[in-house]
């Protein structure tokens, strides 16, 4: 059968000089001028971009048109795996426990609480029900305030991450008449359930405008709390366990500013804790009985303490001429977060690649680990409502051994399970194994691998294999369990994740190592770690799918243009392939606080031709490309649609090789792709079909 001819996106050339570079952009129309409407209504799009964009899901739709059988057996597979009526563990609050679940066949979550010690259950708010007719719907955070006589939401009905946020009482399940627009999404309730602090974004979309709502007055009234003045900061809202502080959090991806809101008074004005310093940066807890004295606890990386270090500051005096070293720096040893509760901190921490949990004993200062026996595995620390407590919670989970949520007593050291994942439709993890190797890199680095198969799988080379990188933030990928990968691996793929350089793997060094003038390093990882599988006998080239998304599909655009013949595909998801353009443009939301990650090419000219060297759109050339699937969504505020739409277009023009070369946009969704949890296994299905039909696992596709 003859393949379809793709879409070829028409060129009109635009061309600028900075730093003495010209640059030409054959297809700079497709960018939007009214982007930031688009983004409210996908309706105004402009006509030429929308006709471009849907030829292009059509040239999709027809090659992944022979492949519906699959594609369908692929969604029952991992529908199949999920508990359709899954529930959280209730988390105690005073009088009430509360948590979310799923109801058979439904796409969003329920909010629900009961009644101690076992009372009937109280829905709270009901997704289903509020994204009914809807084409596109996200519910964010819910809270409910100190009294647990109201409940604060906040959905998205765009995927532009426009939040509006509403309070509904809980007595009557009656939605008040506060309807607060543009927001983040974050809130915070005052202790006395009658005021709400909220976010809201700028004109630019930025979140930078902390306000305070109070229940019953025009949000036109409300009160601007914090401003935040630079624009390469974002800011957020958050608590102190010990719910006596809110917190105002302020950064960029290298330096942070908090604030305190005393969640006692109404009129709190916020307290800055320490003042900003360009790469230092921290996260405040509260006790207030440390040592006798009301004290800040403080997370940080100040004076040298590349993998973070836990200090303690007075209440009254937090600057940090006052801080004292409570846990010292270990370099190697990166702690990640912190919870302060009455009797014990709990901390998170990573060591050679692997996390684990220590908890301190305030009083004395003893610590004890969390002992773990697999050899790759994920943690995540979930400290709960309460303060005065002795327990904690925590969640376990490997590539081959579904997620564990554990119950732990912080004093006796005792562990009970509280849930394990159930898998309906089966799994046995003796079937898998998950090892975890390392490849050498050029410049004397060892990148490690998480690795998942089935057992039995042939380690000759004949298997495919999917690898996965992302590598910018400090971000690291858990090597943790997801029922969908099953479907590959069940099919004889290898799993693999490299974690390379860009997080934080092995300590906050591998970040800085993989950032700014050093960014190179993620992509020869990604290569490195790719062509050790191969030389390992696990893969070969032609069977190898590389996959990544966001800034991992930029991962996914420098490798494909560097080294187009160790692939046989690549995934892109929403990927930030434009990236000297967009880093150009301070218009953008997401511009100028991603300047610490990448450089600021508008100042900086050894920056602007370090980004033109990597750039995956500025790097396309004539090369026999691997096929190419890239997905985006018409309403992402973080990696716009044009990014992914430019990239594909360049690539048409230049490959030599004539595999596939395909753009799917969802014209409905943004960042995140399909809201509801259904929905969403239809875009894995998409993924997973086009691997299996690259490395000759599916019938052609046109």
């Amino acid at each position: 059968m003859t393949a379809p001819e793709p879409p070829r996106a028409p060129r009109h050339p635009t061309s600028r000089t900075l730093h003495g570079i010209t640059l030409t952009d054959d297809y700079a129309w497709l960018r939007a001028d009214n982007w930031r409407a688009v983004m409210r209504d996908p309706g105004v799009l402009d006509g030429e971009i929308r006709a471009y964009l849907e030829a292009e899901n059509r040239h999709a739709d027809t090659f992944f048109a022979p492949l519906a059988a699959l594609r369908t057996q692929l969604v029952a597979e991992m529908r199949g795996r999920i508990k359709e009526d899954d529930a959280t563990v209730p988390a105690p609050d005073g009088p009430f426990a509360y948590y979310s679940r799923h109801r058979d066949g439904g796409q969003h979550l329920l909010a629900c609480r009961k009644p101690l010690p076992d009372g009937p259950e109280e829905i709270l708010l009901d997704g289903d029900l509020e994204a009914h007719g809807k084409a596109y719907f996200h519910l964010g955070h819910w809270r409910h305030s100190q009294d647990h006589a109201r409940l604060a939401f906040a959905a998205d009905t765009s995927g532009a991450e426009l939040y509006t946020l509403r309070v509904r009482d809980l007595a009557s399940g009656a939605d008040l008449a506060d309807v607060i627009g543009d927001t983040t999404g974050d809130m915070l309730w005052s202790a006395d359930g009658q005021c709400l602090y909220y976010i809201h974004r700028d004109a630019e979309h930025r979140p930078s405008l902390v306000f305070r709502h109070r229940l019953g007055t025009d949000p036109a009234e409300d009160v601007l709390v914090y401003e935040e003045p630079d624009k390469g900061f974002f800011v957020s809202l958050g608590h102190t366990q010990s719910m006596a502080f809110g917190l105002i959090a302020c950064g960029d991806h290298e330096t942070s500013e908090v604030y305190l809101l005393d969640l006692g008074r109404a009129d709190a004005v916020p307290r800055r804790v320490a003042a900003r310093t360009a790469g230092v940066r921290y996260e405040v807890e509260h006790h207030p009985e440390l040592a006798g004295q009301d004290s800040l606890v403080i997370l940080t990386n100040a004076d040298g303490a590349e993998d973070f270090k836990i200090v303690t500051a007075p209440v009254a005096a937090p600057e940090r001429a006052g801080w004292r070293d409570l846990v010292p720096h270990a370099p190697g040893r990166m702690i990640l977060s912190h919870t302060v509760f009455a009797g014990h901190m709990a901390r998170l921490e990573r060591e050679a690649g692997l996390p684990r949990i220590v908890i301190r004993a305030l009083a004395t200062g003893a610590e004890h680990a969390v002992g773990f026996d697999e050899e790759a595995y994920a943690l995540g620390l979930h400290p709960g409502f309460s303060f005065n407590t002795s327990e904690v919670r925590f969640t376990y989970a490997s590539m081959t051994t579904p997620s564990e949520v554990w119950s732990y007593d912080m004093a006796s050291r005792a562990r009970a399970l509280l849930k394990r994942q159930e898998v309906p439709s089966g799994h046995d993890p003796a079937d898998y194994v998950t090892r975890r190797v390392f490849a050498p890199t050029a410049d004397g680095e060892t990148v490690p691998v998480s690795l998942l198969y089935r057992k039995g799988t042939p380690l000759d080379g004949s298997a495919p294999l999917m690898l996965y990188g992302y590598g910018a933030y400090g971000i690291t990928i858990p090597a943790g369990f997801a029922t969908s990968r099953l479907s590959l691996v069940d099919r004889g793929f290898i799993y693999a994740i490299a974690h390379v350089r860009g997080g934080t793997d092995k300590g906050w060094r591998w970040y800085a190592d993989g950032k700014a003038l050093k960014k190179v390093n993620t992509f020869n990882d990604f290569i490195s770690a790719a062509e050790h599988l191969a030389a390992a006998g696990l893969t070969r080239p032609e069977r190898l799918v590389a996959h990544g998304g966001s800034a991992g599909g930029m991962l996914m655009g420098a490798v494909a243009n560097m080294r187009p013949d160790l692939f046989a595909g690549i995934v892109a998801e929403v990927p930030f392939v434009d990236v000297l353009t967009t880093m150009l443009d301070d218009t953008l939301p997401l511009t100028p606080p991603e300047w610490p990650e990448w450089g600021n090419p508008i100042a900086d000219a050894a920056a602007f031709r370090r980004i033109l060297s990597y750039a995956p759109v500025d790097n396309v050339h004539p090369a026999a490309y691997p096929s190419i699937f890239a997905l985006a969504g018409l309403t992402d505020p973080r990696v716009t649609y044009w990014e992914p739409a430019k990239w594909v277009a360049r690539l048409r023009a230049a490959d030599t090789g004539g595999r596939p070369i395909l753009l799917r946009t969802n014209m409905d969704a943004g960042h995140g792709g399909a809201a509801g949890r259904f929905d969403r296994l239809d875009e894995v299905a998409l993924v997973y079909a086009f691997a299996l039909r690259t490395v000759g696992l599916a019938a052609a596709g046109g």
